[in-house]
């Protein structure tokens, strides 16, 4: 038995195998085994402990939108798995690939009512694209390249491995410890379109008289902003996103529109959305939010719609043409069809996001350039605007700094540089989740946004920041409510307020317990100079703002609007 290894030590070579170098997660009892091969073995890897299994999860989650690489967190039986829920979910329903392992009692104590007992097969099956509790130690190898092989190939989403405690122990023959180097990364396996989709988008297209191109998540995914910035430009088309979708094209680019919809979208922006004739949705499930709650595009509207999962093709809307593919390949065959047929400019789409972005950043600056207090929201956003680098990584949780980022922050790289889990909207994600992109991509100056609801959610993930000398910079916008539900009941409710609002909290005085350098801005004028120090800072900053509360505001949320 002595060229034989147990079953946790092969768990942690195959994760090796995988590529896998970074590993979020949090100690427990029936994870004794997997933490001892983790220690005593000769592995690439590099283990964060956390505070809190869900922080886990978003670590893994922030690392795989940046890397393009699986992340992986892990936690122990029980309470651990619960824990673990919230980030799967967000990331299967925003198509990136995140695995979770979360040990187990051991197999042979099933139905004896041992510690910690829950049916993990049953728990995670909903929130996972792929899911399996292993049973016998020989499997482990198998099942691991599977999990890669589902996170990774299709429509990118999260696995769960369940490892039983007495499996751990279980032999494991090393000549089964391999791994397919094409699901290090995703998407792999990438198809393209079927023969004919794209010449028969393009002769959609053309026809249109004022087409708009509206991009989710998909595009950024996929890698395909070389790809849609040739499309956009030969044929001058308007460009526009969701939040998820941002990063498709730099804000700088002269097509891009910039976020339509319920939330980051303005006025000028949903013109766009009214006025198309046709509506190229591109990495997108056209839901409730880019649409504004299927408001727009109109019955009627053309729609040419290119996504990697043909069950969100005619979702929504009947549709002239599904390209199925990936959009990377599927825009590279595009274009490939243009440069047969020779066609240039045609649609005139750069000059009429040129003048709605004028009228859009009018009415912004008024606002930005406020020196009433409380801070306005908009301010805060100008300040990041100038003071940012253009590699930096902006991590938003879905409360208040969200819908300000996603109208009004100017990216000027394509790609994956603001992250917010837009999905299922959890608070609590980006104060952890930012140690993850940090991780992922230690060159970019890291910032995470919040609101002081979600600052409660996970503010002990300070301590794990602090332990790793991490320079993020952390952001609260405070103003002592869950402002979201509040400014809703304000429009929806009559403002008749109930439980929303919380007590002050010197959110600058908490970071520095644990060893955070941080400030507490209530005066306007001090901002500029205490952002550009903490952005500085070689170090882990907060910056507690004081602003005004989203009930009183003029955010960029459409119903609030009226």
């Amino acid at each position: 038995m002595s060229n034989q290894m147990n079953g946790a030590e092969a768990l942690v070579k195959m994760l090796d195998a995988q590529g896998v170098r970074h590993v979020f997660g949090l100690c427990g009892d029936t994870s004794l085994p997997f933490y001892d091969a983790m220690r005593g073995m000769d592995h690439g890897m590099t283990h964060v402990l956390t505070r809190d299994e869900r922080s886990a999860t978003y670590m893994a989650d922030a690392y795989a939108r940046v890397t393009g690489r699986p992340g992986v967190c892990e936690g122990p039986s029980g309470g651990g798995a619960t824990y673990i829920l919230p980030g799967l979910i967000e990331a299967s329903e925003s198509s990136y690939s995140v695995l979770a392992i979360t040990s187990d009692i051991s197999v042979g104590t099933y139905g004896k009512y041992p510690l910690t007992e829950v049916d993990q097969d049953a728990l995670m099956r909903p929130l996972t694209k792929w899911n399996t509790v292993i049973k016998q130690a020989v499997h482990i190898p198998r099942m691991v390249r599977g999990a890669f092989r589902a996170m990774t190939t299709g429509r990118p989403g999260a696995a769960h491995l369940g490892l039983p405690y007495d499996i751990q122990y279980d032999p494991v023959d090393p000549a089964d410890i391999w791994a397919d180097p094409a699901t290090h990364v995703f998407p792999a396996y990438r198809q393209g379109p079927e023969p004919g989709a794209a010449e028969a988008a393009v002769d959609a297209i053309l026809s249109a008289k004022q087409p708009l191109i509206v991009c989710g998540g998909g595009v950024v995914i996929s890698g395909a902003w070389e790809e849609l910035a040739r499309l956009a430009e030969r044929l001058d088309i308007a460009v526009a996103t969701s939040i998820s979708g941002q990063g498709s094209l730099a804000d700088s680019h002269p097509n891009m529109l910039g976020v339509v919809g319920s939330n980051g979208g303005t006025d000028e922006t949903w013109e766009a959305m009214e006025a198309a004739d046709l509506v190229v949705f591109m990495g997108i499930r056209a839901g409730s939010t880019t649409t504004a709650r299927w408001e727009a595009p109109k019955p009627g509207t053309r729609i040419v719609h290119f996504d990697s999962d043909p069950m969100v093709i005619g979702a929504n809307y009947p549709t002239e043409v599904g390209v199925v593919g990936d959009l990377r390949l599927s825009l590279a065959e595009v274009n490939a069809v243009l440069d047969k047929r020779g066609a240039g400019e045609v649609f005139g789409g750069a000059e009429a996001v040129a003048a709605r972005k004028a009228r859009k950043f009018d009415r912004f600056l008024e606002l930005a350039e406020s020196d009433e207090a409380p801070i306005r929201p908009e301010r805060v956003i100008a300040t990041l605007n100038r003071l940012l680098p253009p590699d930096a990584t902006i991590v938003s949780d879905p409360g208040t700094s969200c819908p300000y980022m996603s109208a009004y922050y100017q990216q000027e790289l394509p790609g994956r540089f603001f992250i917010t889990n837009r999905a299922h909207g959890a608070l609590g994600y980006s104060l952890s989740a930012s140690l993850g992109a940090w991780y992922g991509r230690p060159a970019s100056k890291t910032v995470a946004l919040m609101g002081d609801g979600s600052f409660g959610f996970t503010a002990g993930e300070l301590e794990t920041v602090t332990r790793h000398r991490a320079p993020i910079t952390f952001v609260v916008f405070s103003n002592a409510n869950f402002g979201w539900i509040k400014a809703s009941q304000m429009a929806d409710k009559g403002a008749r307020y109930y439980n929303v609002d919380f007590a002050p909290v010197d959110h600058a005085a908490v970071a520095a317990a644990y060893g955070v350098k941080s400030w507490r801005v209530e005066d306007p004028a001090e901002l500029d100079k205490v952002m550009a120090e903490a952005i500085a800072h070689d170090g882990p900053t907060l910056v507690d703002i004081v602003v005004q509360p989203l009930e009183e505001a003029a955010a960029p949320v459409r119903r609030w609007m009226g």
